[in-house]
């Protein structure tokens, strides 16, 4: 989109925010550590399948498979069917003000109890230091895209998976990285609290809460803030 394109639309947002006053209900714990637990069954079926695309692919590459491997577990787990409807990758979304048409979140998690047009966000990164793509590139191109209302801005949680590829995990590089930025003034990312571990050892989950410096721009909320983001982190190694 060129620069001259890029301008505030409140029809936009009134149209898609139709009824809805935001945010929207919180998705409930539990339902978000079934999802986390989808996306690590997901990663590990493909990780079996396609080990060299897994270990040395692009995001992209990666991502697809994932995209397709969640979908098919639809049809194959009663239970995952029932909380999900389909899994979209790249599917074109609005700003928190209409500025920007064609945001393409890496995952949109479409729940069969939620409004359709706020699907569950989830950013996919690599983290690899050989390769430069690191814990900082991880907050700056994805929470940051939760913060500033590019991403889930109408919802009160959203996902963040990391594909890692040098050993990291979020208690030595992603907590130790957001402990630095929230002693700044004003914090980074609008820190509000650190990653907290969720469930057992199997998996690196945690989640993080973030404030958003925006307000609603069109609808009935316009004018509202949208309050705190709690963002959920799996790091997949």
């Amino acid at each position: 989109m060129t620069l001259s394109g890029i301008r505030p639309r409140p029809d936009q947002v009134a149209e898609l925010t139709r009824g809805l006053t935001l945010p929207l209900p919180e998705v409930s714990t539990d339902h978000l550590e079934v999802i986390a637990e989808g996306l690590l069954r997901a990663f590990g079926d493909i990780r079996i399948q396609s080990p060299t695309t897994v270990a040395s692919g692009s995001e992209a590459e990666v991502t697809a498979l994932m995209e397709t491997r969640l979908n098919t577990l639809i049809e194959e787990d009663p239970f995952w069917g029932q909380l999900v409807l389909c899994v979209a990758r790249g599917k074109e979304s609005l700003s928190f003000n209409g500025a920007h048409l064609e945001k393409r979140p890496d995952l949109s998690i479409y729940l069969s109890n939620r409004n359709r047009g706020f699907p569950l966000i989830t950013e996919a990164k690599i983290i690899d230091a050989t390769s430069s793509k690191t814990e900082a590139l991880y907050c700056e191109n994805g929470i940051r895209r939760f913060v500033d209302g590019e991403y889930g801005w109408g919802s009160r949680e959203a996902f963040m998976i990391a594909y890692v590829r040098d050993g990291s995990s979020i208690e030595t590089k992603l907590s130790p990285f957001l402990s630095k930025a929230i002693v700044k003034t004003p914090p980074e990312y609008l820190i509000e609290g650190l990653p907290t571990a969720v469930g057992d050892a199997k998996s690196d989950l945690a989640h993080s809460r973030h404030g958003r410096s925006f307000t609603y721009d069109g609808g009935v909320s316009a004018g509202l803030e949208p309050g705190p983001i709690s963002v959920w982190h799996l790091w997949l190694s």
